[in-house]
């Protein structure tokens, strides 16, 4: 899947502004951002149901606005399932897996065991999440080469987010890719390789969630019994405060050779590394505000 300069505007509103992105065969890759960032206008382009302003997107080499041959290799699960209110949970997946891109039956009822999903009931019957879970267990069973996922989760417990994550790392370990649009960090940096965020319908940052990290600063706390060094000076380092007498707290940016090399002579009697979260790095982006 790539997209490039992709755009969408409705009159003077820049929903989607040039925006490059390319995603690998096999790889679980997280688009994240507020609402209002272009996450939804970015996935109806994707899936052909919105016409872009500028740019283009392709699936495997097939143009987006192609509806009928590039949904040939994507299954997608919306954020608000809708189903059949008459059918049963078993007949839908039936029905889905007739007109979908081919379906692998026993991994399909397997799935089923595993999300716990009574099919024998009618979707009318159904909650929030065992809707998802219909939409989930259609989409993971797919042979589709592209899952496009958005907000996936909702309404699943958390013993269901943990085969969530299971079936997003079978998808992976079998060469699908998978496009993760979520507002849940954690589940985002449990599974994904890389990350993009989107930012006021631009595209802000893309990164593996270890080089993202890396980008920001990492915050050490040091307890000691010798003469503390001019750490200071040391390239990275950044606000030394002292927490203490002969404990110092203070953050890191960058390789922590140097500024560790020279504690060495402090006398060390206890430190720890704690690296931002992806949430710390996604708020550092937008501020406090958007919690």
């Amino acid at each position: 899947m790539r997209t490039a300069k992709l755009s969408k505007h409705y009159g003077p509103v820049r929903a989607l502004d040039q925006l490059d992105l390319e995603v690998a065969a096999g790889e679980v890759f997280g688009f994240l951002g507020p609402n209002g960032a272009g996450k939804s206008t970015t996935i109806r382009l994707l899936l052909g149901l919105a016409q872009p302003t500028a740019g283009t997107a392709h699936l495997f080499d097939v143009p987006a606005a192609d509806v009928a041959s590039a949904h040939r290799h994507l299954a997608y699960v919306p954020a608000d399932v809708a189903l059949w209110p008459q059918l049963t949970g078993a007949e839908i997946l039936e029905l889905l897996a007739r007109t979908g891109p081919g379906t692998d039956r026993d991994y399909q009822a397997e799935l089923v065991d595993r999300f716990a999903l009574d099919v024998n009931k009618p979707a009318r019957t159904y909650s929030t999440g065992n809707r998802q879970k219909v939409a989930l267990i259609a989409a993971f069973a797919t042979r589709a080469r592209l899952l496009i996922l958005d907000e996936p989760t909702s309404g699943l417990d958390p013993l269901m987010e943990r085969e969530f994550r299971t079936a997003v790392r079978e998808a992976r370990d079998r060469g699908q890719s998978v496009f993760l649009s979520s507002h849940q960090l954690a589940e985002v940096e449990a599974v994904c390789d890389r990350v993009a965020i989107l930012r006021a319908g631009r595209l802000a940052e893309v990164a593996t969630v270890s080089d993202l990290r890396r980008l920001h600063r990492t915050e050490i706390e040091v307890s000691f019994t010798g003469e503390l060094p001019d750490l200071e000076t040391m390239p990275g380092v950044d606000t030394v405060e002292t927490v203490a007498p002969g404990h110092i707290r203070f953050s890191l940016a960058g390789p922590p050779g140097p500024a560790l090399w020279a504690l060495v002579s402090a006398d060390i009697a206890t430190l720890s590394v704690r690296e931002p979260s992806l949430e710390e790095i996604f708020l550092a982006y937008y501020g406090e505000a958007i919690r």
